[in-house]
């Protein structure tokens, strides 16, 4: 594993890690992290862990203003994620390999959708419990989205912790066209959700999966939690994933 930073799309230094197989690598994925999460989450590590275990390095980094990572996230939104995916695929092509996988869980999975169609080395893309819309998110700030309308931002608490959310970000989630981005993205695609997800409704994976061109493939992601921190459910993703990329990324043949 290696630890490292790059800039992102708003000058700051973005905290980011590699995770490296035994060996050289297969392939090389960029993974993108859940809305405030963080790259460090315990699924997210998992997931990782085991996609090494077949053979491909994976990059995850912090998106500006969370974990890590410099600036401040109330005035992030999600167009600076995308941006931020764009700033991690440029450092991944002048130093270690352009990714030939993008993975995005959440709302990472949605910014996936978006970034992936203009990144030309990506051979396949994935999403998991990621949300066909980006407006989606707004349930989460309950009442506090009159206050943010109105006042210009509020504080909403998110996971047990505070967060400042401004206007600017419920304007920019408000104009993404996402059903454009996925029936453009012109990428083989997973879609991986869990039906019981009571965070990003099923019928969320039913758009995407509808919008999207093929060759595109749905995996039931059975009665895990949207999070994935139940016992086995990362592992069970990774290893979906790994099978399912095997397909598109041919240096894993060999």
């Amino acid at each position: 594993m290696e630890k490292f930073e790059f800039e992102g799309s708003q000058g700051h230094l973005l905290s980011a890690r590699l995770d490296l197989p035994e060996g050289e690598p297969l392939a090389y994925a960029l993974f993108a992290h859940c809305f405030t999460c963080g790259k460090d989450l315990t699924p997210a590590s998992r997931i990782v862990q085991s996609l090494t275990e077949e053979g491909i390095a994976v990059m995850r980094f912090d998106f500006t203003g969370l974990g890590k990572s410099g600036g401040a996230f109330e005035d992030t939104n999600f167009t600076s994620n995308v941006k931020d995916l764009y700033k991690a695929v440029e450092y991944m092509r002048e130093h270690l390999e352009a990714p030939s996988l993008m993975i995005g869980h959440s709302l990472g999975g949605t910014a996936v959708l978006v970034a992936a169609h203009d990144v030309e080395e990506v051979n396949a893309v994935v999403t998991i419990g990621a949300p066909s819309n980006t407006t989606n998110v707004m349930k989460q700030f309950g009442c506090d989205v009159d206050t943010i309308e109105t006042e210009g931002q509020a504080e909403v608490e998110l996971a047990g912790r505070p967060f400042t959310i401004k206007k600017q970000f419920l304007d920019d989630i408000k104009s993404q066209d996402i059903e454009n981005a996925v029936h453009n993205l012109k990428k083989p695609l997973l879609v991986c959700h869990s039906p019981i997800d009571d965070t990003v409704p099923i019928a969320h994976a039913g758009d995407i999966y509808r919008w999207a061109m093929h060759p595109k493939s749905f995996i039931s992601l059975n009665t895990h939690d949207h999070l994935l921190f139940a016992e086995g459910a990362a592992e069970y993703v990774a290893r979906c994933v790994s099978a399912w990329a095997w397909a598109y990324l041919p240096n894993l043949h060999t």
